[in-house]
């Protein structure tokens, strides 16, 4: 049942040009009739209002049970700064975070972490936008078990969208689980987006194209 945050949320990312609708393709190549875009969040009130619906998520679910977030090059990187000021602000939960580079640095400190040095036994929690098909979270996770050895065992992302991964019957946020171990957590899935449409007399149109896309792509 879609409630009002989740609403409050779908309208924030609408009215920001982050959740928009028409005729889009994945990074997997499938067709879909919305598409989410966090790097269209560009003002101070924008990231501040996201990095509270983070915080809040993050509050609810681990509350301060972690080391520190790691937010993944480049999209990630403002949503962990985001949240980690959120939590702070918002929870008195004052938690470091870092984030990688696409290319190491061969100057100055090097590597490809920047921030917070995670160390052995540390519980990382990971702050993204969405999973479609699984594949950043692969690239991921080689990135925090070069820096340290370190336990994750939740991602927090603004959209579930429920897609089937590689493996039939299966979602990818499924196959993280499996393969990872991760516990992925959402602010929104699909099913929230198409419910709320539905609910509005000028999305009509575009519940047709919902079904069919959940139908070919999802499960619920």
């Amino acid at each position: 049942m879609i409630t009002d945050e989740k609403i409050k949320f779908i309208e924030f990312m609408m009215e920001s040009d982050v959740l928009r609708f028409g005729d889009f393709v994945t990074k997997s190549g499938r067709n879909t009739p919305y598409f989410v875009n966090t790097g269209n969040y560009r003002t101070g009130r924008q990231i501040a209002t996201l990095g509270k619906f983070y915080a809040a998520l993050v509050k609810e679910t681990v509350g301060d049970g972690f080391d520190c977030m790691f937010g993944p090059a480049y999209k990630g990187i403002p949503l962990a700064a985001g949240c980690a000021a959120a939590l702070y602000s918002e929870y008195g939960i004052d938690k470091p975070y870092f984030f990688n580079r696409k290319e190491e640095k061969d100057h100055g400190e090097g590597g490809s972490i920047v921030g917070y040095k995670p160390k052995d036994g540390d519980r990382v929690i990971i702050i993204e936008d969405v999973i479609t098909a699984g594949t950043a979270i692969r690239e991921t996770m080689p990135v925090l078990r070069a820096a340290a050895d370190v336990e994750v065992k939740d991602m927090f992302i603004s959209v579930n969208r429920c897609e089937v991964g590689t493996t039939p019957g299966k979602t990818a946020i499924m196959e993280v689980g499996e393969d990872f171990g991760i516990n992925v957590h959402a602010i929104v899935t699909v099913e929230d987006i198409y419910e709320y449409l539905k609910s509005k007399e000028e999305y009509k149109d575009m519940i047709p194209k919902m079904e069919e896309y959940m139908a070919k792509y999802c499960i619920i």
